[in-house]
This record gives structure tokens, sequence and C-alpha cells, in this order.
């Protein structure tokens, strides 16, 4: 089954890029490169493929040099390397560091070949590879399937269409709310989507999910440089899920792991995008100031895996708001990985903002940034809630907008903080995640103030 990806354009882009660089598709185990690559190779005439795991295809890294392994490969494959429509993919080629290495003499003596590699957990095999290619390669990252693909996996393009209108029409909001929900609670995992549209229940993903993390777990084993950051990166995937809130690297999940072997194994874990470390920004301005001293959040690969892990997806689906279970947690997570999977560049990671005072502490759940602006973005359960934190950050910004996510229809507000300050609060349904760009444009150019909304739009 094909799916559709937003990477896929990206992809079209690189292909007709003038400067085009052998490309390293990084990303977690089983969210779909090799897929969209095959995909993707239906762009050219001719197309080879080696898999690094295969020792046929892994012995041909073993010859003298650059020239002789593409007249292997060329060979091999029975392909002309005068043809200007080829595509050799690479795939799992965290198997042989000296195939990384080469990357960069595949750019300077082959440059009109076009390559692309794959591989996971890439960021542990890295750190024993002297000479990684940078400047010689690009790298894009591919996320698990955000809600517009999930729903595209889903056969309903319809739906989809109805998020190009800007702003949304609020009849359509139950119906989206509930797929909504079953994205929530399955995640993006592609063959977990796969197994879901196959069957039309949740009774058979258990054991996807159980096999996809036993693959993570036994990467590990795998790729892990000694016993001792074994254990420790064991560890982690094993209690990650049940850290609540900000974490602390001594002791992690009750543990003996010193800070600095825990904090070596999640910065691993982050590159290699299993678990991603979420740091605090102390900005209201650009440039972004990132505060890495501070305790950072944990953001899972995927919420559908989450939940399996934590056990809770049977609970999940007789909820009818998905906030009232694990304070939150999982309402964040989704709306996290939605608007991280927009981005495929590397290191693209998102930021939370957190004024930490003796007696005034005050903590935004999301910064967005939109050109030269930051942007506070909250993810709430409902149009209640204190906005105390939101004014904290727009009494000391350059604009006067913010975005609150929550479980209601779309909404715009005119608020104003304690000390007085005006901005325009637009409340986006949950589902609208993935369009936080189009919204944040829409808003700050006015469009979405309280006396310019269409009159779909209800201000609160």
């Amino acid at each position: 089954m094909i799916y559709k990806r937003k990477i896929y354009q990206k992809l079209l882009s690189w292909k007709h890029s003038g400067s085009r660089k052998p490309l390293i598709l990084r990303g977690a185990r089983q969210v779909g490169k090799s897929t969209i690559v095959r995909e993707f190779a239906k762009e050219y005439h001719s197309y080879i493929e080696l898999n690094l795991e295969k020792q046929a295809d892994l012995r041909l890294f073993d010859l003298d040099s650059v020239k002789e392994i593409i007249e292997a490969i060329l060979v091999g494959a029975n392909i002309s390397i005068n043809d200007d429509s080829l595509l050799i993919f690479i795939d799992e080629i965290q198997e042989s560091p000296k195939a990384i290495k080469l990357l960069r003499f595949f750019y300077e003596d082959f440059p009109n070949l076009h390559i692309i590699c794959a591989g996971s957990l890439l960021e542990l095999v890295l750190k024993n590879t002297t000479s990684f290619p940078v400047g010689r390669v690009q790298q894009m990252v591919l996320h698990p399937f955000d809600f517009e693909e999930f729903l595209l996996a889903m056969g309903k393009e319809n739906i989809v269409k109805l998020f190009d209108e800007i702003p949304i029409k609020k009849h359509f909001h139950d119906i989206i709310g509930k797929l909504f929900k079953e994205y929530v609670i399955i995640g993006g995992m592609p063959e977990v989507v796969k197994t879901f549209v196959e069957s039309g229940t949740y009774t058979e993903l258990h054991e996807v999910y159980n096999e996809i993390w036993q693959a993570y777990k036994d990467d590990i084993e795998k790729y892990g440089r000694n016993n001792t950051e074994k254990k420790v990166l064991r560890h982690i995937l094993e209690t990650a899920a049940h850290e609540k809130d900000r974490i602390t690297m001594a002791g992690f999940g009750n543990s003996n792991y010193r800070s600095r072997e825990v904090g070596e194994a999640l910065r691993s874990l982050d590159k290699s995008r299993l678990i991603q470390l979420v740091y605090p920004t102390i900005s209201t301005q650009l440039p972004q100031e990132v505060d890495f001293t501070r305790k950072p959040r944990l953001q899972f690969l995927d919420t559908g895996l989450l939940n399996n892990i934590l056990g809770i997806q049977s609970q999940l689906i007789g909820l009818s708001n998905l906030s009232d279970l694990y304070r939150g947690k999982i309402i964040q997570h989704a709306v996290f990985q939605q608007l991280q999977a927009q981005n495929a560049s590397i290191g693209s990671n998102l930021h939370f903002w957190v004024r930490e005072k003796a007696k005034s502490s005050s903590e935004v759940d999301l910064i967005y940034q939109h050109k030269q602006f930051l942007i506070p973005v909250e993810v709430k359960s409902g149009s209640h809630g204190s906005l105390r934190s939101l004014h904290q950050f727009i009494d000391r910004t350059n604009h006067a907008f913010a975005i609150r996510l929550l479980s209601n229809t779309l909404s715009v507000e005119k608020v104003s903080t304690i000390s007085g300050k005006p901005y325009t609060l637009l409340n986006l349904p949950l589902y609208l995640a993935t369009r936080i760009p189009e919204y944040a444009e829409w808003g700050m150019l006015g469009e979405g103030k309280p006396e310019n909304v269409t009159p779909n739009v209800t201000p609160t």
C-alpha cells in the first residue's frame, strides 16, 4: 500500500536542484523511509536499490575506490554510467561506516548521480565515524504520519481538502474531531495505520506496536558501543514513557545512573529521533535563546507507541475528551508530533517557554517561529483555564498574537494582559495543529482579528 507523504515534494525539489548532493534520509526505523524512496524512484528511468544488511551489497564497499564501487554497482544492475535518469538507493547505510565516509567522494567524483541513503539509529554509528561528510551531503528527516497523512491513508482525501479553506467551516468540527481522536489513539506509524485500515479495529494493533518497539530495542543491542551504554539506553526506553513532566538526568527512571550517562544516552536517542529532548527557551523575541541548562521535556517518536507502552489505549477509546487522561500529556505529544512533522530539516527542533522566578514562574507549552516573530501556543482541553502565562509572554514580546489549541471549534478573542496590552487570541481546534503555519499567517495579517472574521467564526 502506497501512502501520500508531504516529504515527496521536497524530494522532487532535491531531484531538480542544480546543487544536488547525496541525500541522507534520516528517521527512526519503520517510519516509511524505504517505502517513500521506492515510490519516488518512479520519477526515474532506472533504479538501483542496495541494502547493506545484505552481505553481497555490503561487500561492494570493501572495494578500493568509489569509481570501482560505482562500476560494480552499475555492472551488477546492467545499467550504463551514462544513464542520465538513474537513482541509486543505499538502504541501511549505518551497517557500513566506510560507506558513510565515502559519500563525499560520490559527490566530488560523480556529481551527476542521484543517490539517496537511509538508515536507522545513525547517530549511534556516527559516534564511531570520524569523518562524516559534512557539507557534501544533504539531510532530510522523515517523521511518522501527521494527521493529514493519516487521513490520506484512511482514504479521507475529501476531509484533507477541507483544511485548505481558512478559516475551516464550523459544521465539519464533529466529523474531523472523531477522526482526530482515532489519530491520537493510533498514532502515525505506517505499519500500524495499514493494519488499522485493513482490519477496521484496534484489537490487532497491540502486536504491531510491540514488534516495532522490540525492533528499536534490538537496534540498541546492535549499535550500542559498550555494555554500559546499552544498559542505559535500554533503561531509558523502558522508563521514559512514564516521565510525566520535565525530567532530571541524574537518577532518571528511579535508576542509579549518573547525569552524564543518562544525558549522553538521551542525546543519542534524540538525534536518532526515537525520543526527543524538548528544551525551553527564555526568549520572547528573536534571536531565540535555548537554555540547555534547564530541565527538558521528553517527546516520543509516536503517540500511538506511547499509548501502547503506557497501556492506556483502551481508556482513550472510551473518553470524550482525550485531555482527561494522563494530565493532558497525550494531547501535548500529538500536537508536537504534528507540528514537528511539517519540517523535514535536520535540527528543526521545537521549544517551550519558561520564566522561572521565585514567586511568579510561567510556562507556555510551545513556541512557534513565524517569520520574525515568536508566537506562544498553549495546548488546552477546553476554552477555560488561565491565560496568565500567555499574558506574561505577550507583555514581553514585539507583537500581539497568540494561539490556543483546544477541543472546541475555531474562534477568535480580543484579550488584554494584566498590564493592559491588547492582543488577539486565536483558538484553534486540536486537529488544526498541522496548519499552525498557515493560521499564524492568517491571524497576524489581521484576517483573524475579531472585527474581520468571517461569519463561520464566532468570537468567544
